[in-house]
């Protein structure tokens, strides 16, 4: 379990792009199960959209990307420097299957299925309540910066 101080020492990430509030569960090298709490106060519902606020569904990914390299981090032992990156590489079969609107919590469940050349690839589902949200497969890998 993390709380949001450690995800804040774990992850580069800060407002408005941290998307992950909590860990509540890290199984190290297989899987995590994390949290985030959909607020009617982020800047995105200004626009998207004004009527109906949804989260967008890029948003809803990078939540899951988030959640999948604290698993990474996690396993690999390491700590991100100003001098590491952690990079989307690719995202295959994205769907959305509800609107995940304020008031939500979404439920972030990432598993690694393969690690190969420092590119990692993982099954990830996002749920609100036991209705999957978002449902995609992710690869991400940590790049050395100049």
């Amino acid at each position: 379990m993390m709380d949001i101080h450690q995800i804040l020492k774990s992850l580069p990430h800060r407002y408005p792009i941290l998307l992950v509030d909590r860990v509540l569960e890290i199984e190290k090298g297989k899987r995590i199960v994390a949290l985030k709490n959909v607020s009617i106060n982020e800047p995105h519902f200004q626009g998207h959209f004004p009527h109906r606020p949804v989260m967008p569904g890029v948003l809803q990914l990078e939540a899951l990307a988030q959640a999948a390299a604290i698993l990474a981090i996690d396993m690999m032992g390491t700590v991100l420097d100003d001098k590491t990156v952690y990079y989307f590489a690719g995202i295959d079969g994205a769907r959305f299957k509800r609107p995940v609107e304020p008031g939500d919590q979404l439920r972030l469940e990432v598993e690694l299925d393969r690690q190969k050349a420092g590119i990692f690839k993982f099954k990830a589902r996002s749920l609100v309540g036991e209705e999957v949200a978002t449902e995609a497969e992710l690869m991400c890998t940590m790049r050395k910066i100049a």
